[in-house]
């Protein structure tokens, strides 16, 4: 049990690191050049589309299976790596916690921008938005990327 919640946590983690960084180094780069009006309509639809059962089910597995798995004992396992998963959950709940305070009242702030009939232009819009929300996804794409490499670390 305990080695089939490690692989899960490995893989979900994986694959969340893996998204992450697919926005970090393809999808904003490409946002950028978008203008402020198409920037501003693809990043609310991507933020419709993103937090849909089977992403909600990643991003809440990758603190689930390490948690699950750190009260099963592994034969063998030293201190070293199970404090290397521990390290590896503590960076996957930083995650989450930057993505909750940082990157979601700005998707919900941009939400709510569009729907005021005398909201600001869309450049002074994107201004408000577009820096922020890049420094809190890198952020939470380097956690991602570190509880990863913790993760397999954990096993090695």
């Amino acid at each position: 049990m305990a080695a089939a919640l490690l692989a899960l946590a490995i893989i979900s983690t994986g694959l969340y690191a893996g998204f992450m960084l697919t926005f970090q180094t393809g999808i904003m780069p490409a946002f950028a050049q978008l203008t402020d009006e198409q920037f501003l309509t693809a990043m609310r639809r991507i933020n419709e589309v993103v937090p849909r059962p089977l992403f909600l089910a990643t991003f809440v597995s990758i603190v689930l299976f390490p948690l699950l798995s750190l009260f099963f004992p592994v034969d063998g396992r030293t201190d070293f790596q199970r404090n290397l998963l521990i390290t590896g959950l503590v960076c996957a709940v930083a995650n989450h916690v930057v993505t909750v305070v940082g990157n979601i009242p700005l998707n919900n702030a941009l939400e709510a921008a569009a729907k005021v009939t005398h909201s600001a232009s869309d450049d002074q819009i994107r201004l408000e938005f577009e820096p922020r929300w890049n420094q809190f996804h890198l952020l939470r794409t380097m956690l991602a990327i570190a509880a990863f490499g913790l993760m397999v670390g954990s096993v090695v």
